[in-house]
């Protein structure tokens, strides 16, 4: 089989496109002839060494895909040769090998069946970021239906997510992002505001617009000097889920600013969730997307040939999730 091998952990530039012995099936597991992967700054994390992951090199990345299942390992019942299943969440990608190859080796228990209605492209591409997002969302506790959420990021495929979520959950959502065209799109996904965080003056202009409230809720994707000004609008006992970090390390950060409101800052994995815990958030997922009939958002979908590219179109900052088509 053909699949992107990272030789070394020096960066997405470090990736190559071989031929690979195709997987053997172990105890539990499924062999997916991969459709479609997706991409996510995980990957990209992984291969500059900022993630905590150490796999054997050289790896495959990919962390979400789609295909049809080709074979079976022993003790596997409930799936046959030639059914279609969505990688839900695993170590498929991160300390084995992953999906940006035309074929791949997957325990059954993180296969779910493809969303009745979905495109292939858009099941292979959901579940990492709306499983995030749903966990962004709910790792405080219940909060109230017309809670305030703040989602930095807010274009990105977690951003979108967040932004569909928290429509569904009734929250009033207000969303950063940098471009206009894409603002006026996350308006169209249910977000009530946008603004641009380029402007030096946006949390001014936003604390005006929510005036006489404050922020509840902050799902920041982006850290960096972003964060402090994301705080400014947080209202007494308001939580942020940090995702990412994708500005860097957040610089002259004075942590007096979190006293006297109760301010609580908490990370965001769902690696540490279990597969029950994994699938049961999917469901809550699935249930709230139809409840307002949103779909995941696909920015675009490269050849399998051209990985390093996807790569490039995320660094730019697509709306929604980048695809690669493996193979039928």
């Amino acid at each position: 089989m053909r699949a992107w091998l990272l030789d070394d952990l020096t960066g997405i530039g470090s990736l190559r496109l071989a031929e690979m012995p195709d997987p053997i099936p172990q105890q539990g597991e499924a062999i997916l002839r991969v459709h479609y992967a997706s991409l996510n700054p995980a990957d990209r994390y992984l291969a500059e060494r900022q993630y905590p992951a150490k796999p054997a090199l050289p790896h495959i990345l990919g962390r979400d895909g789609l295909g049809t299942v080709e074979r079976l390992g022993p003790g596997v019942t409930l799936l046959q040769p030639g059914d279609r299943r969505t990688i839900l969440r695993g170590e498929v990608g991160v300390t084995r090998p992953g999906t940006f190859a035309e074929r791949v080796a997957v325990p059954v228990d993180h296969l779910v069946e493809i969303p009745a209605g979905w495109s292939e492209p858009e099941a292979a591409s959901a579940p990492l970021v709306h499983l995030t997002a749903y966990q962004a969302l709910t790792m405080w506790g219940a909060l109230p239906p017309d809670s305030l959420t703040l989602v930095t990021g807010a274009s990105g495929g977690v951003g979108v997510a967040a932004v569909q979520l928290a429509r569904a959950m009734g929250h009033k959502v207000v969303a950063l992002s940098r471009n206009e065209e894409k603002s006026r799109r996350l308006r169209e996904l249910g977000a009530m505001a946008t603004f641009n965080p380029e402007d030096p003056d946006w949390w001014r202009a936003a604390k005006a617009a929510i005036a006489p409230r404050r922020v509840d809720l902050a799902i920041d994707n982006i850290g960096g000097k972003l964060l402090p000004d994301v705080i400014e609008l947080l209202g007494n006992l308001a939580k942020v889920s940090v995702v990412g970090r994708l500005a860097g390390p957040v610089p002259e950060f004075n942590t007096a600013t979190l006293f006297f409101r109760r301010i609580r800052i908490g990370g965001v994995a769902v690696g540490a969730w279990t597969s029950a815990e994994s699938r049961a958030a999917w469901e809550q997922v699935l249930r709230l997307l139809s409840s307002t009939d949103a779909r995941p958002l696909v920015d675009s979908v490269f050849p399998f040939e051209a990985l390093p590219m996807a790569f490039g179109r995320l660094a730019q900052g697509p709306m929604g999730k980048v695809v690669v088509a493996v193979g039928r």
